[in-house]
């Protein structure tokens, strides 16, 4: 017998569980996949719970807010291009599932090898040790050269950089995400840290070009944002600093200018959680009213999930 006085259970008040609310129930739960099923029976077939849930959320307000015409605008850093999602991309624009879309400077680099060399992504690490990072010479020369064409011009990067590579190769919208943009009347806007990307180190490199047309996208992008308001939505994939704090300062200039842009959706898409994406797209804007959601995952495997069910959505909702 132990010397410590003991907790008497027998006089614990229970209750019984048809009065308790519970979070989980059978009818929440998900479906095994049944072979030869379509798409759509196997994103229905996911549980209503947690992420699965969200994801189902989050597809539902972009497929009534392209229904209703409302603005949904497409962040992205380079990486989800790198991956081999520009066929992805390209769908998305072609299709009008996106109103806009804007990338780092990043962006345009692989954009524009892709699209003239069919090949993008060097091994920075064996690069760096030689020096030789960054350093080719076609690349460098051929972007900055666009974007001094298209300071000249009063265009923004994004919008230069997608006519110059429609004019250097014809075939260009087979690969080219920007030169897609371009055609289909897509604001693509590029929003630039100079000495972060590879062409500013190349003697072609302009800065008062890099920055008149960067901060040129920076106002069509804020123009834009207030198409957001009501429904409209904002998805920001794998850019972890500068998509979100370009949104955040975006949207202040939009609600000074043109308020109310409010009552709308924001999601973050990337492998892990960071502080700036959490805080200035999912959880800071939505505070007058919408909601933001995150999504954790790889971007080759959760963009394509991702716009595969809106369009089946769509097409469902289109009858």
């Amino acid at each position: 017998m132990s010397k410590y006085p003991v907790a008497d259970l027998s006089q614990i008040k229970r209750y019984s569980i048809s009065g308790r609310h519970s979070k989980v129930n059978t009818g929440l739960m998900g479906q095994h996949f049944q072979t030869g099923s379509s798409f759509q029976s196997f994103f229905a077939s996911l549980p209503d719970i947690l992420v699965a849930k969200d994801l189902k959320e989050f597809v539902e307000h972009v497929a009534q807010a392209h229904i209703n015409n409302k603005a949904v605008m497409l962040m992205m850093g380079a990486h989800a291009i790198k991956v081999g999602l520009s066929p992805v991309l390209i769908d998305m624009i072609k299709t009008g599932l996106i109103s806009s879309i804007s990338l780092n400077g990043a962006g345009v680099i692989h954009d524009t090898e892709l699209t003239l060399f069919g090949q993008t992504s060097e091994n920075v690490a064996k690069a760096l040790a030689d020096g030789s990072f960054g350093m080719v010479e076609e690349t460098g020369k051929m972007v900055n050269e666009f974007i001094v064409a298209a300071h000249k011009n009063g265009l923004g990067l994004g919008e230069g950089v997608g006519k110059a590579l429609l004019k250097k190769k014809p075939d260009s919208l087979q690969r080219s995400v920007l030169a897609n943009a371009y055609v289909h009347n897509v604001p693509a806007t590029i929003h630039v840290a100079i000495g972060t990307d590879i062409i500013h180190q190349h003697p072609e490199a302009d800065g008062a070009a890099l920055g008149a047309t960067s901060h040129r996208d920076f106002k069509i992008f804020a123009a834009h944002v207030p198409k957001i308001n009501d429904g409209g939505i904002v998805m920001n994939v794998g850019s972890n600093v500068i998509l979100p704090e370009v949104f955040l300062k975006a949207l202040t200039v939009a609600r000074n200018i043109a308020p109310p842009v409010n009552n709308f959706y924001t999601a973050n898409f990337d492998m892990i959680q960071h502080y700036r994406p959490r805080v200035n797209v999912v959880q800071r804007p939505t505070l007058q009213g919408g909601k933001g959601y995150t999504f954790i995952g790889h971007h080759e495997i959760m963009l394509p999930l991702f716009v595969a069910a809106v369009k089946e959505r769509l097409n469902e909702l289109r009858g």
